[in-house]
């Protein structure tokens, strides 16, 4: 799924292209799913905040088969089932990744699920683990909780034993995301504008220990006003268009900590840091605590509908597309 030029999903087009060169740290994989991420949404339009070279194919996350290996990586043999961590050209047949940015997919995991939580999961495990140091017992608010960033971070919350407040901008996602994840405090920030009271009411008056914020703009600001003393506010993503703008007062006065998240940049400055949070993932994923809420699956050539469902804001959780590699 080619673009060439930066502009809508409309742009894309299904083309055939030669395989790319294989680098001596890379490995080859046969696709068979392929993440869908509002990233991929921004990318194509030169919105994101790394701009490949024309052309290139969306897509950064893809699961599959080796089918070549470089001659200076170890680890990998040909035919390990693998997740990449593409950044981009991961809606393709085929994708070559630096093998750093690989781990082996276990055998019990189904690879559509894997294909699916390389940018959501691996960011909101970083997010949690790294960056906020999540504590069990503490409230984490989650903003934008029908997204995939927002069930990601449910998820794992759960897992680390976190309290969860969800809050959204539609109570139709809401409910479906609190039906599937057992979420009883729910939010609609859309149309309570002092929705900051009820997190506080809620927590007791002393507000969330840990808020994930994938939406910036107002969002964030109100963030601020209910969030507890030593809290960590994570500022993961700008979903609403607007970069918000720290009040500085507020961050002295409640004590907290305003985190930048930026998973891509971690996963290749700690590689082993990484490669052990996937291993936790997956061994969640294993046990069945982790539940990865999958909206939709498309095939490949209907990729510019699956982006375009991201656009009009229609997805509760995860979308994902296969290959013909992929056997039903």
């Amino acid at each position: 799924m080619l673009c060439t030029a930066y502009g809508p999903p409309d742009s894309l087009t299904l083309t055939d292209v030669p395989s790319a060169p294989l680098g001596e740290h890379d490995l080859r994989i046969g696709v068979h799913a392929a993440g869908v991420n509002f990233p991929d949404l921004l990318i194509i339009q030169g919105l994101y905040q790394v701009k490949p070279d024309l052309p290139f194919a969306p897509g950064g996350e893809a699961a599959g088969e080796v089918l070549e290996v470089g001659p200076s990586v170890t680890g990998f043999t040909i035919g390990d089932r693998v997740l990449g961590m593409t950044r981009w050209n991961g809606f393709a047949e085929e994708a070559v990744v630096p093998a750093h940015r690989c781990v082996r997919i276990p055998a019990a995991v189904d690879l559509t699920v894997a294909a699916g939580i390389s940018l959501t999961y691996g960011t909101c495990i970083h997010a949690l683990v790294q960056r906020a140091r999540l504590q069990p017992g503490e409230t984490l608010l989650v903003h934008g909780a029908a997204g995939g960033i927002g069930t990601a971070t449910i998820d794992i919350g759960q897992c680390l034993g976190a309290q969860i407040i969800a809050t959204g901008g539609s109570d139709t996602k809401l409910r479906a995301v609190g039906r599937h994840y057992g979420v009883d405090a729910l939010i609609n920030y859309n149309t309570d504008a002092e929705w900051k009271d009820q997190v506080k009411a809620l927590t007791e008056g002393r507000g969330a220990d840990v808020i994930c914020d994938p939406v910036g703009g107002d969002v964030f600001e109100k963030s601020l006003r209910c969030i507890n003393w030593e809290g960590r506010l994570l500022v993961v993503g700008f979903t609403s268009g607007t970069i918000p703008k720290a009040r500085a007062n507020l961050v002295l006065l409640k004590g907290c900590s305003v985190v930048g998240v930026f998973w891509g940049a971690y996963a290749d400055k700690d590689p082993d840091g990484n490669r052990a949070n996937f291993a936790q993932l997956f061994s969640w994923l294993e046990e069945g605590r982790l539940r990865p809420l999958i909206a939709r699956r498309f095939p490949l050539a209907d990729a510019v509908e699956a982006l375009k469902m991201i656009e009009r804001r229609e997805v509760v959780g995860k979308i994902i597309l296969t290959t013909d590699r992929h056997a039903d």
